[in-house]
């Protein structure tokens, strides 16, 4: 690159994936991770739970609104959306002991894109009103692609593990989320998305979108029975869209400022960049500003060379489970879940989820369906795809029972419990 032209380089994108970020992330795989923020929602209500459904999800399913709703279904009480436990989860992992461990956490991949490209999920047990719940968080495992397609630069791929426990150590869900870490200025040479515009819609566009909301269907109280399903069966899809800056703040509303980063207005703001100096850069006018702003910062965007600022993948994964939670009812379980995101989804573009049923099984006394969920945009591109696994209740067989947790978990949530109460008893 010349003079000229790294001295127009938009700043902060020139970042580079070096062998020593890739061999201190390969030795933190395991290893519980100090977390900087705290957890947006430290004690479940029923008010956090309905703006979770709200902004997050733009979900009016009752079982998540309605308390009276709630009360007459199988759980007896409200419960939160699936996926609910990205807005919780209390950390008491403690702050690094030693120089070298502190060390072997300082921030990796300086100025290098981290894209969420798609979570599996196990969940055993509903989060409700009341609950108390607490988070661990590791690094599951580290693969490295020298030269990708994605960025046109090297590339690491890492899953990052999300244990969730109740206040008894016992596991409520665990999450493995997948990223991919790319090269900022590889994006901008690539330039795939440098065509690409922001989708201008007719009335009639606008007509048919109103018209798919308007057909959606939630299940609700009348039991989806397992014998009255069918292989094929496609479920009623639902529509997100066109998206925009008051989709993005709505998420925020309700699932808090997002991931491990914290942050927040004001003196807020002010206290994360303290600590997290590498994750903010100058705007044009000179202020440092979050990372994230590429998720509502136009100008930003097209500085990494995309046409315009971009969902967050949780936001796609909780809605091909509002696609399931629709269809399934109130007296169902997702088992487990396993979303991709295949591609952006930029502000003006509409996802239309559909679904289908692929195959019926048998679990013990518990009966299954697998469904594969796709969310398509205007342009007929598949941008995220999801397989789960939904226990279904049953005439023969009765209700759903719900998933027991691995014994590994189990006896890693009891461990996280027991770890927390001898360093307060230190501490007296």
């Amino acid at each position: 690159m010349s003079d000229t032209a790294e001295a127009s380089m938009p700043k902060a994108i020139d970042g580079q994936i070096t062998d020593e970020d890739i061999a201190r992330e390969r030795a933190q795989i395991g290893i519980p991770q100090f977390l900087h923020e705290e957890t947006f929602n430290t004690l479940i209500s029923h008010d956090v739970i309905r703006h979770f459904a709200f902004g997050f999800l733009a979900d009016d399913n009752p079982l998540w609104h309605d308390a009276e709703h709630a009360a007459k279904s199988r759980w007896r009480g409200p419960i939160a959306p699936p996926l609910f436990a990205i807005t919780t989860g209390i950390s008491e992992t403690p702050p690094y002991e030693t120089p070298e461990k502190k060390a072997l956490f300082k921030g990796l991949y300086r100025n290098v894109g981290r894209y969420n490209v798609g979570t599996k999920w196990k969940l055993f047990r509903p989060i409700r009103p009341g609950d108390v719940i607490y988070r661990e968080l590791s690094v599951d495992n580290v693969e490295v692609k020298q030269q990708s397609s994605f960025s046109g630069g090297r590339t690491v791929l890492d899953r990052i593990r999300h244990l969730f426990v109740d206040q008894n150590g016992e596991p409520v869900a665990v999450r493995y989320e997948h990223f991919v870490n790319a090269e900022r200025s590889g994006s901008k040479k690539v330039s795939k998305h440098a065509d690409l515009k922001r989708h201008v819609y007719t009335p009639e566009e606008i007509a048919r979108i109103d018209a798919q909301y308007a057909a959606e269907e939630i299940r609700g109280a009348n039991p989806r029975w397992w014998e009255d399903v069918a292989v094929g069966d496609e479920i009623v899809p639902i529509v997100k869209g066109p998206l925009g800056v008051m989709d993005i703040i709505a998420a925020h509303l309700g699932w808090g400022l997002a991931s491990t980063y914290g942050g927040g207005p004001f003196r807020y703001n002010w206290k994360t960049r303290q600590k997290l100096k590498a994750f903010y850069s100058e705007d044009q006018y000179g202020v440092p500003q979050s990372m994230m702003r590429v998720h509502w910062d136009q100008e930003r965007a097209q500085d990494l060379g995309l046409p315009a600022p971009y969902d967050y993948g949780q936001m796609r994964s909780n809605w091909m489970t509002h696609a399931i939670t629709n269809w399934m009812g109130d007296d169902a379980w997702i088992a487990d879940i396993h979303t991709e995101i295949r591609g952006f989804n930029f502000h003006g573009d509409t996802t239309l989820l559909t679904g289908k049923v692929m195959e019926k099984g048998e679990d013990g006394n518990n009966r299954t369906v697998t469904m594969v969920i796709t969310g398509t945009n205007q342009r007929e591109e598949v941008t995220c795809r999801a397989t789960a696994t939904v226990r279904l209740p049953s005439r023969d067989c009765g209700p759903i029972v719900l998933p027991r947790p691995d014994d590994e978990l189990r006896e890693r949530g009891a461990r996280m419990m027991a770890d927390a109460a001898e360093r307060i008893r230190a501490k007296a």
